[in-house]
């Protein structure tokens, strides 16, 4: 059964989420191209759920609850036609900014090396800020199994040298 944007609001909803949406997805499994493929499989299945939600405000975590699923069943496509070149050194523009990308380079790595259940509870809690409370819900995990993934994450990072404190070392990877 085929429903319109207009009447629902689930275009407004993709338009307004997406860029985020994306970003989650990104570091979710690692790459712009991956994210963008797990946020448009998790979409597509919103969409076709998008009349039973009766809380669209609740949209987001909820889509961000099937992009962590999706995630972890590793349903995205696998394309491999596409051949990295080397960068010529005259191309590259300095920007002095090499330690921060640096640093931002090895919290992606980090993350990467965690499992998908860990990797989403901190992206949700450092880089997305969500709450204990918010990161459960839109999980749909007790607050304590998120504290003990974060626990587990953050310990795994701090081993790498990437915490300062309790605190990342890089407040985002944007």
């Amino acid at each position: 059964m085929r429903h319109s944007d207009d009447d629902d609001g689930f275009g407004s909803f993709v338009g307004d989420a997406y860029p985020g949406l994306v970003r989650f997805g990104a570091l979710l499994v690692g790459d712009v191209a991956g994210g963008e493929d797990v946020t448009q499989t998790a979409l597509l299945k919103v969409y076709r759920s998008w009349r039973r939600i009766e809380d669209k405000a609740a949209a987001g975590a909820y889509t961000r609850k099937v992009m962590v699923r999706v995630a972890q069943r590793g349903r995205r496509r696998h394309w491999s036609g596409e051949v990295p070149t080397a960068i010529e050194a005259d191309a590259v523009v300095s920007l002095d900014r090499s330690d921060e990308l640096a640093m931002a380079d090895l919290v992606h790595r980090a993350l990467l090396g965690l499992p998908v259940a860990q990797r989403a509870v901190l992206v949700l809690r450092y880089f997305e800020r969500y709450s204990e409370a918010e990161t459960a819900e839109a999980l749909d995990i007790p607050a304590g199994t998120v504290k003990s993934r974060a626990a587990r994450g953050l310990a795994s990072l701090r081993q790498l040298g990437l915490l300062d404190g309790d605190q990342m070392t890089v407040a985002s990877a944007r």
